[in-house]
């Protein structure tokens, strides 16, 4: 027997046909173009968690910053001195009389109280600024030292329908409201023609202005209340963030200096331009109000409405914090996502190098861990030592990964610089405030025009 011409006699299986669509996805820029997108896409699914990670921690720095305001002082807002007469007004009732068949009539007087803002007030504000860390958050604190003068002129309620006689002059006082008695250091009292009267709590106050806590003078000298009378008083505060005054007086001007090299010029009035004084050192500033400039009266009956939103002064900014900046790093993920994809699907169509789908998932992931090292070591350094170690650390890894998966030295080089330019640029975006925009859209152009040289020559039609 012809064993020869028994083996070829048996039948050879079929060779196996090659799938249409795989060699569809491995031959077609049309294919991994539409893988890489949906990578892309796919991968802003850990970048919105990171994102949340952010917000979480931001949250914390909040809370943790409250509870340094809280120990030290909160933010101070001062409304006031503010005169507090009260006055007598009239109830005439009739009632019937079955038996007599008359009226009787019974007059029945009630006490009201009448709030008179002073005509100057001038308040000078000393302030000793700094920053004060809780583990790695910070808030910005100060020690103010407070001085507020002015006059009133004669006191005259009749264009109000109250007559001079009807007003109990000698239980008349003066209130002070504000945001932080447990900030307030000094025992407080107003000089008034050279008398001093001090001030209490007013515990009655029901703190319906704004949150407000009020203080009170006892009675008056009924003597100098109807003729001009001046005051004097000091006090000062262990406070947070920001100081703002309500301008009640009807001219209104306050001077404040301090040691706070980025303050921000808050409320209703901006301050004098022309005496203004910024520098690394601190701050100048002079505000003036007239009563031309504010749409409430200088005089009240029965209560005082609630005058927060006239407030101005100045809030000590701690410049974009940590996590802001790792905020707004993040948000140029799919930037950062989408161009290094970019850069390896280049290189693959041009170089005819085979790249898969894990491969490009795990350099997506490499991408997105930069912002979790990021966050991380930022609580624990500075924002520029932690851009540095992550960026490092991401470069590396993914140019080492390039250089397993291209198996080319240049390739992997080419990567390792592209990344380094483009985390540099991101840098310099976040750093600028008004030039960001500007710089953002012509740092685009360039990588757009880049992009469009090097890939002039592929044959897209072919593929």
């Amino acid at each position: 027997m012809n064993h020869t011409d028994d083996q070829n006699n048996i039948p050879q299986a079929p060779h196996p046909q090659p799938n249409k669509f795989s060699q569809w996805l491995k031959t077609s820029i049309t294919a991994r173009m539409i893988m890489v997108g949906c990578l892309v896409l796919i991968l802003l699914i850990p970048l919105s968690y990171v994102n949340s990670l952010i917000s979480e921690r931001s949250y914390r720095q909040d809370d943790v910053v409250n509870t340094i305001n809280k120990k030290w002082g909160e933010d101070v807002l001062l409304y006031g001195p503010i005169l507090k007469l009260p006055y007598k007004t009239y109830t005439e009732t009739s009632t019937f009389n079955e038996n007599t068949k008359t009226y009787l009539k019974e007059t029945k007087t009630e006490i009201n109280y009448a709030y008179i803002f002073p005509e100057k007030l001038h308040v000078n504000a000393d302030v000793k600024s700094k920053t004060m860390y809780l583990g790695n958050f910070e808030s910005a604190v100060f020690t103010s030292d407070m001085t507020l003068s002015g006059n009133y002129k004669p006191t005259d309620l009749k264009s109000k329908g109250i007559k001079n006689e009807d007003i109990i002059w000698n239980k008349s006082s003066i209130i002070l409201k504000t945001s932080n008695l447990k900030g307030i250091k000094n025992e407080m009292a107003i000089e008034i023609n050279g008398t001093a009267y001090p001030f209490e709590t007013n515990f009655n106050n029901n703190r319906s202005q704004g949150h407000l806590d009020e203080l009170e003078t006892p009675f008056l000298n009924a003597i100098f209340l109807e003729a001009p009378f001046k005051f004097n008083m000091k006090v000062s505060y262990d406070g947070s963030e920001q100081i703002q005054v309500i301008p009640v007086g009807k001219t209104t001007t306050m001077d404040m200096a301090s040691n706070w090299a980025d303050p921000g010029f808050i409320g209703n009035y901006a301050p004098d331009d022309e005496t203004r004084s910024l520098s690394a050192s601190g701050f100048k500033v002079n505000w003036k109000v007239l009563s031309i400039n504010r749409a409430f009266s200088q005089q009240y009956l029965n209560n005082i409405p609630n005058l927060n939103a006239f407030a101005f002064g100045t809030k000590f900014v701690v410049l974009v914090d940590e996590y802001q900046k790792s905020e707004r790093a993040a948000k140029y993920g799919f930037l950062v996502i989408g161009l290094t994809f970019l850069i390896f699907f280049l290189i693959q169509t041009m170089s005819n190098i085979p790249i898969h789908a894990f491969q490009y998932l795990m350099i997506g992931l490499g991408l997105v861990m930069f912002y979790t090292l990021l966050v991380s070591i930022s609580e624990h350094s500075n924002f520029l030592k932690a851009y540095v170690i992550a960026g490092i650390s991401v470069i590396v890894l993914i140019s080492l990964y390039s250089r397993s998966i291209l198996r080319n030295s240049k390739f992997s080089v080419l990567i390792g610089i592209s990344l380094t330019a483009l985390y540099t640029f991101i840098y310099v975006i976040i750093q600028l405030e008004n030039y960001a925009l500007l710089v953002g859209s012509v740092g685009l152009f360039i990588i757009l025009a880049a992009v469009m040289f090097v890939s002039r020559k592929i044959d897209w039609h072919n593929h």
